[in-house]
């Protein structure tokens, strides 16, 4: 019985924090029409107004005094807006960060095999990290692991541009690569990738 009596009094009360119709309770309010005229008058003349016109009256300014109010239909202004933000999600270019992990005594065909790895994930329009990471008494000679991190900024110069240099963070050095501008990103960020992955 309790339910049936909410439904009747908020049937179409959105879930997003905006009054509309009967849940405006504050009076009066400041009406603006579609023409840009305002007028402040009572919310259950508004009110009257929005029905009339076979709308809804939706609170736009809560925080003004008096709150501001439109006239217009809510169901069709929420799918507009909806529409619009999933347009802007779709434009939006997510960038991945890939790590790509060295030791000071990392052998020499190891460290090619993960400059030619930094080199695809560039090429496929990704930014890479290259951590330099210390271990117990390599910390009191961390000048060998800045020097393998100095000849890979030569290495990836062809490839990427160098966004934050070697930087010293606890027991790692890292520094930052960004996909070098001009050059054609890969159309499959995969495909490049899959026979040095199996």
């Amino acid at each position: 019985m309790l339910q049936n009596a909410r439904s009747r009094q908020m049937p179409n009360r959105p879930n997003d924090g905006t009054r509309i119709n009967e849940d405006i309770r504050i009076s009066p309010i400041r009406l603006v029409k579609d023409d840009g005229e305002q007028l402040v008058l009572e919310t259950h003349k508004a009110l009257q107004m929005a029905k009339e016109a076979g709308m809804d009256l939706v609170e736009v300014s809560p925080n003004a005094k008096p709150p501001v109010c439109r006239i217009m239909d809510y169901g069709k202004f929420r799918f507009e807006q909806m529409k619009r933000a999933k347009a802007t999600k779709a434009k939006q270019h997510i960038i991945k960060v890939k790590e790509i992990k060295l030791h000071p005594k990392t052998a020499d065909n190891d460290y090619e095999y993960r400059i030619v790895q930094a080199k695809n994930f560039l090429k496929n329009g990704m930014k890479v990290r290259l951590v330099m990471q210390f271990r117990g008494r390599e910390m009191a000679h961390m000048d060998y692991g800045r020097r393998r991190m100095d000849q890979a900024k030569i290495d990836l110069a062809d490839s990427g541009e160098l966004e934050m240099d070697s930087r010293v963070e606890g027991n790692t050095m890292a520094s930052i690569y960004a996909p070098k501008r001009g050059l054609p990103v890969a159309k499959s960020a995969t495909e490049p990738m899959a026979a040095g992955e199996a």
